[in-house]
């Protein structure tokens, strides 16, 4: 494209002109991701749960151990549900020039980043997404953590395809 002989052009655009993102027919995760998640909800809370176990154990404050098992196990629920939450709102799409990426619980945040401000593509696997055979693409530019993003939860042989078209985008705009 030659840019020296074009005309240059800086009109405004009216906001009815924008495209709009909301109408994008996102795709969710894996259901199976929603193990991952919660797999690693109960690690954590199982290790929280043990070390105030002992910890009541060697103080010999057995008082409070139902008080403490019952606020245990209601921190596990809330987690529980709020992950769910969480999971249920994920969503991602590739769109012809650009991805996106959309998550939260109490508030929903969407970035979109243009292909021609990636700079690399990763894939990852954690444990329990490669137990159930899932991965997590990151796509990361320079602009720092605020704009890179990383979508979980998809099974390993579309998670490489998925990278492989985003390099191929990438190249053919270099």
């Amino acid at each position: 494209m030659d840019s020296v002989n074009e005309p240059f052009s800086n009109r405004t655009i009216a906001l009815s002109e924008l495209p709009r993102y909301e109408t994008v027919a996102f795709l969710k995760p894996s259901p199976r991701y929603y193990y991952v998640v919660g797999l690693g909800t109960l690690s954590g809370m199982g290790v929280v749960g043990l070390i105030g176990g002992f910890s009541l154990y060697v103080t010999q404050q057995t008082q409070y151990w139902k008080p403490a098992l019952l606020a245990w196990a209601g921190l596990l629920a809330f987690l529980l549900v709020w992950n769910y939450i969480g999971f249920k709102r994920k969503g991602f799409a590739f769109r012809e020039h650009d991805v996106m990426y959309r998550r939260g619980v109490l508030a929903t945040i969407t970035t979109i980043i243009p292909y021609n401000r990636i700079q690399h593509v990763a894939l990852k696997e954690g444990v329990f997404s490669r137990l159930l055979g899932l991965a997590q693409i990151g796509i990361f530019t320079a602009g720092g953590g605020s704009s890179d993003i990383e979508i979980p939860g998809i099974e390993k042989e579309r998670a490489e395809e998925m990278k492989q078209l985003v390099l191929e985008r990438i190249q053919r705009l270099q």
